[in-house]
């Protein structure tokens, strides 16, 4: 049986990744409880491509 519970699989991507034109994208995926954090996280995370810390932002 499946848990039941308020945390949902998210997955983060890379804003600065898409103005820069290169091929790739730098994505990662997480946990999250919807009754704690009801919108959109936000956090910094290593982007291999383009080697240094970006902020990636949750994505529907």
């Amino acid at each position: 049986m499946a848990k039941k519970g308020s945390r949902v699989q998210v997955i983060l991507e890379c804003t600065e990744h898409k103005t820069t034109g290169l091929p790739g994208t730098s994505r990662y995926i997480t946990q999250k409880n919807k009754k704690n954090t009801p919108e959109r996280l936000e956090l910094k995370k290593f982007n291999p491509i383009l080697k240094k810390v970006t902020v990636h932002k949750e994505i529907k």
